[in-house]
């Protein structure tokens, strides 16, 4: 039996039957690669899920993992930290937030989110609103709270019921998430790009125009960030593309360099929604992962990954559509910003996605013709030039 044989039976013997894994067991990772257990070297473009924005094996995070962990790992919080206060002034520094609440990932995040959403209006506003409206299309988390504020059925199936105060409206049309407002709505969430939805990215006019109009009404305008946030799109949080200044955002993947984080942060007063014991975490902004973070903060903005993930990005575009003038009828369409990608084929996109793996390159395969591209910020025109090249020979071969 192979080693990866043996990983594989064990893993199903041992493990929840949760994951459609992919033919491989990784071994270790250096920069913007991966290698498996027999050897092989892959070029990773899916960074753990646009988890490991600086790579793998980042020497700097290490320094800092093995320095804090002889300090200080966890005490909870109830006790006040260095760590994140520091996390906080850097964080914050590069938005027009005024705090942030630290936890675990994503969903967590998003939950917390909700949750203020909700406190905000009966404690600040002393309105009974509590509906928050999010889009069709959009995904915001596993937990029975975010699975039902995502507006993909797939995802709800078999779980019901599901908790009250959740309603998805129809995503671009200004109207009728006008008409979705009652005098219950408390926020509308949304996406810059639904990321699980395809990597789709809204118009510009109109989540300017759901911002106005929670403006308006008085309702809390937030944007889940967890995927597009930290750089990936070309600007440090994706709504700054669009000049948003949401109440609330959250961001999760790429926050601590592969160690599970998330955090919301808010305007000073949307934060007036919370009070000591409205909301809590026991793991939620350790001093080891919030030093981490902060590091990852610093060789982000020191190496203006932001800026280099929009020209990787552009780079990316003009190979893909390249490829499609030489292959006519393989690739319908590139969609996304920064280095958060993907590739629309005309046809089932599962052989070409194995061929590729097959290569050594691993993307994602989200949708049934989809190809998805979060890789490394950090990830060199070399390396997607040896992508594209692999891709084109493979839809050429394929016809």
């Amino acid at each position: 039996m192979s080693a990866f044989d043996d990983i594989k039976a064990r893993d199903e013997q041992l493990i929840c039957n949760t994951y459609g894994r992919y033919p491989l067991a990784i071994d270790r990772a250096q920069g913007c690669h991966l290698w498996d257990v027999d050897g092989k070297r892959h070029l990773d473009l899916v960074a753990g899920i646009a988890v490991c924005s600086l790579g793998h094996s980042r020497p700097e995070l290490l320094e800092v993992i093995n320095r804090q962990y002889a300090k200080l790992v966890h005490v909870s919080n109830l006790f006040y930290q260095r760590e994140q206060a520091e996390l906080a002034e850097k964080l914050l520094g590069t938005s027009h937030a005024g705090k942030v609440f630290f936890c675990n990932s994503g969903a967590e995040a998003n939950e917390a989110a909700i949750k203020l959403a909700r406190r905000y209006m009966r404690t600040v506003q002393g309105r009974d609103a509590y509906e928050i409206l999010t889009l069709s299309g959009s995904f915001h988390g596993r937990t029975l709270a975010t699975v039902t504020a995502t507006g993909q059925e797939k995802f709800r199936q078999h779980f019901e019921p599901l908790p009250g105060g959740f309603t998805t409206v129809p995503k671009g049309d200004l109207d009728a998430m006008r008409a979705a407002m009652s005098p219950q709505t408390a926020a509308v969430l949304v996406e810059i790009i639904q990321g699980e939805g395809g990597v789709l990215p809204l118009d510009g006019d109109y989540v300017r125009g759901i911002q106005a109009l929670c403006r308006e009404r008085g309702v809390l305008f937030m944007v889940d960030e967890v995927q597009t946030g930290m750089c990936r799109t070309g600007r440090f949080w994706a709504h700054q593309h669009h000049g948003l200044t949401p109440d609330v955002f959250t961001v999760a993947k790429p926050l601590a360099g592969g160690l599970p984080m998330g955090a919301m942060l808010a305007t000073d007063e949307a934060a007036r929604g919370f009070a000591p014991g409205a909301h809590a975490t026991t793991f939620g902004g350790g001093a080891l992962v919030c030093a981490v973070a902060s590091k990852v903060v610093d060789i982000m903005l020191a190496e203006n990954l932001a800026e280099h993930a929009a020209l990787m990005g552009a780079h990316a575009r003009e190979l893909f559509a390249g490829i499609a003038r030489r292959t006519p009828g393989t690739i319908a369409e590139v969609r996304g910003m920064g280095l958060m990608l993907a590739v629309e084929l005309t046809r089932p996109a599962a052989d070409v996605w194995r061929a590729l793996l097959d290569r050594g390159f691993i993307c994602n395969l989200t949708h049934e013709t989809s190809l998805r591209l979060v890789p490394p910020l950090v990830i060199t025109r070399e390396d997607l030039d040896s992508f594209a090249a692999a891709l084109e020979d493979i839809l050429r071969a394929q016809g």
